[in-house]
């Protein structure tokens, strides 16, 4: 018995929220010119950590104010990572409303296993957002 015990617990450390898989460490945040990144969104996740932060990225630079995500980003976010010494705050609807969520230095693959609410979670259903580094 003690054997399926420790197996269990072994198999819900490897699924606990903060595992990295394929995503990038938040210290390797960077834009192509080299300047700095504050987040970056991933449309895709998947049930594999190893497959998530995937897709099309949306890159979000310091003191990014986005009350309304672009159109096609729009309630399509599923991974995120948040670059180090900066937070991201999060809104499930456009314009700063319904509810909101702050996501600090980190990696963030499945977006699934954030709660909002009773029933919801956070993915795709992130509308606006404000990133700030410090």
């Amino acid at each position: 018995m003690s054997l399926l015990c420790s197996l269990l617990l072994a198999l819900a450390l490897a699924a606990a929220p903060g595992v990295q898989g394929a995503c990038p460490a938040p210290a390797d945040l960077k834009s192509e010119d080299g300047s700095r990144t504050c987040a970056k969104l991933y449309d895709k996740s998947d049930p594999y950590y190893d497959n998530c932060c995937a897709g099309s990225v949306l890159s979000v630079g310091p003191d990014a104010d986005l009350p309304y995500l672009p159109s096609d980003w729009a309630n399509t976010a599923s991974s995120i990572v948040v670059a180090q010494r900066c937070e991201l705050t999060v809104w499930s609807r456009a314009g700063k409303g319904g509810k909101s969520r702050k996501f600090t230095s980190g990696a963030y693959p499945r977006l699934e296993e954030f709660r909002k609410g009773i029933l919801g979670n956070w993915s795709n259903t992130i509308a606006g957002l404000y990133c700030r580094c410090y």
